[in-house]
């Protein structure tokens, strides 16, 4: 890790020239509830915005303005009101401004208390949080945030806490009880020496793509540590990433509890090309491999750093490699001032000869998504929409060896649920002032494993275990009906962090040939952040 940081310390330094136009620096946390209240600058058939890498900058020149907007929702700007007030409902807790910086600071709070019926179950949860962030001149930007979290869950939600030692989309902690107990936290610098580059060390996710879900790199894992260089050259914007993962289910090489879980790495390269105002394509490469194996430590890769080459012949130069490589497309087109059609395509693993047969191959893996989003549907402004379907063959993401999947601390870094599924989802959300409703619904198929058997949805899995050579299906082993179906209605009360009171409903069953399970949640809480916490599978 010291020889990573040494060099991306060097590289940051030899890039400092003096900063002209500096390119936007300031961390933009992402939320899907929250971005997509941009589609409209976003998806312009007038503008060219790099819309399927995130996180999006707050200083953008395309979002500075809107972003304004939401920060200072119902905000008093003759400041009448009095400091408690302002402080509860239009400031940062702490805020300090002065010529070449600033600091703010806030306390994120995430109480949450509700029923579930079919159990006749109290669920709760308590989080209370930090945030700090700001900038340092025109270059440099900051940011983390940290919660302390306790919670009782819905039984969906235990039974995989339970199973995957990890909390959806946040941390592992101490699950022995009904009272799960957990710490999560986040952590990024940004660096901008030129109007053409960004430098980012964090402690955080990265998403690609322009749907809810994405089957490149998505939110959905927890948080690692990973160095990311942005070049943005007007219409191709390139990115790298090259991340630390823990494994937190992979075989212990040693029974020495000093060495904790192991780690895996991750370079990940993603070029986006802005083809005309209306038309965008996008190609993502990936390959991981383990940082330990049997044989010694292997730690960081340097054949995998450079960033404007193919990875495939170097991953195939190490003879019989054991990393594992992932090829990808993006693209996207707007179809009108507010209806943009998008979709993504990745190849995990791919056999010529069998590709056409039809017969099923276990080794043709790929996986598909094919959506389309606007705004002010029905002419109704801030009505925002989403219709997209998912899918991904069975034993897509999966390696021979569990450390090399493409997963993070036993989640995937795709899709929620791994592979051998189809899924459709819809998402409705119309904002009234502070007033904010949100509906989502989904349906999906996939089969589960039997006791003993690899179907191939359990991305965890080692593929050498597959059922069959052939006859391959999505869905296949236990096949499976998901209905799930959530609304909200929250009450914004400081958008500088997104504090609201929260009113939730979920309907959740999963319904097999064994049985059904059923979830009925009501639940309201006083919450705030801004991000991403998927339990939508």
């Amino acid at each position: 890790m010291k020889k990573i940081f040494a060099f991306c310390l060097s590289l940051m330094i030899c890039a400092g020239i003096k900063a002209q136009d500096a390119t936007p620096n300031q961390n933009l946390p992402y939320a899907f509830s929250f971005y997509q209240k941009f589609n409209k600058q976003v998806y312009d058939p007038n503008t060219r915005m790099h819309s399927s890498i995130k996180n999006y900058y707050a200083d953008e020149p395309l979002l500075a303005a809107r972003y304004g907007e939401l920060m200072n929702l119902g905000v008093d700007s003759l400041q009448k009101r009095s400091w408690l007030r302002r402080k509860l409902t239009d400031e940062h807790l702490l805020n300090f401004k002065a010529e070449d910086y600033t600091i703010y600071a806030d306390f994120l709070p995430d109480f949450q208390i509700g029923n579930e019926f079919e159990e006749g179950k109290n669920i709760w949860k308590n989080t209370r949080g930090y945030q700090v962030g700001g900038t340092v001149g025109k270059t440099f930007s900051f940011y983390t945030n940290g919660y302390e979290n306790q919670a009782v869950f819905a039984n969906y939600l235990t039974e995989f806490i339970n199973t995957n030692q990890v909390v959806p989309s946040e941390m592992s902690g101490k699950f022995e009880n009904e009272t799960k107990d957990w710490s999560y936290v986040t952590a990024n610098v940004s660096y901008t020496p030129n109007k053409y580059l960004n430098f980012t060390l964090a402690y955080d996710k990265n998403f690609i793509g322009d749907g809810y879900r994405s089957m490149l790199l998505s939110d959905v894992a927890a948080n690692h540590s990973f160095f990311r260089m942005r070049a943005n050259l007007g219409n191709v914007q390139y990115q790298t990433i090259f991340s630390y993962m823990l494994d937190n289910g992979a075989e212990r090489l040693t029974a020495d509890r000093r060495l904790g879980a192991r780690g895996k790495w991750n370079a990940m390269h993603y070029i986006d090309w802005n083809v005309s105002n209306r038309f965008s394509l996008g190609f993502f490469q990936a390959v991981t491999w383990s940082d330990v194996e049997k044989e010694g430590k292997r730690g960081f890769d340097f054949n995998y750093i450079h960033p404007f080459v193919f990875l495939r012949p170097i991953e195939g130069a190490n003879g019989n490699s054991p990393d594992k490589m992932r090829l990808g497309l993006n693209t996207k087109y707007e179809l009108s001032a507010k209806t943009v059609a998008y979709g993504q395509f990745m190849f995990d693993e791919f056999t010529a000869s069998e590709a056409f047969s039809n017969k099923g191959y276990w080794a043709n893996k790929w996986s598909a998504q094919l959506g389309i989003r606007g705004s002010d549907l029905f002419k109704t402004e801030a009505l925002n929409y989403l219709v997209e379907f998912n899918t991904a063959r069975p034993y897509t993401y999966a390696h021979y060896d569990r450390i090399t999947s493409y997963t993070g601390m036993s989640q995937p870094l795709a899709h929620p649920m791994g592979a051998n599924f189809r899924e459709f989802l819809g998402i409705l959300n119309y904002s009234y002032k502070r007033f904010d409703f949100q509906l989502q619904g989904s349906y999906a198929q996939y089969g589960l494993d039997p006791a003993g058997l690899n179907y191939g949805k359990n991305i965890l899995l080692s593929y050498d275990v597959h059922v069959s050579d052939y006859g391959n299906t999505i869905a296949q082993g236990i096949k499976t009906n998901l209905y799930f179906g959530e609304a909200k209605a929250s009450y914004l009360l400081n958008p500088k962090y997104n504090l609201r009171i929260e009113l939730g409903g979920v309907y959740r069953q999963e319904k097999n040939e064994l049985g059904s399970k059923n979830t009925q949640i009501v639940n309201i809480g006083l919450r705030s952040t801004f991000r991403n916490l998927y339990q939508d599978f």
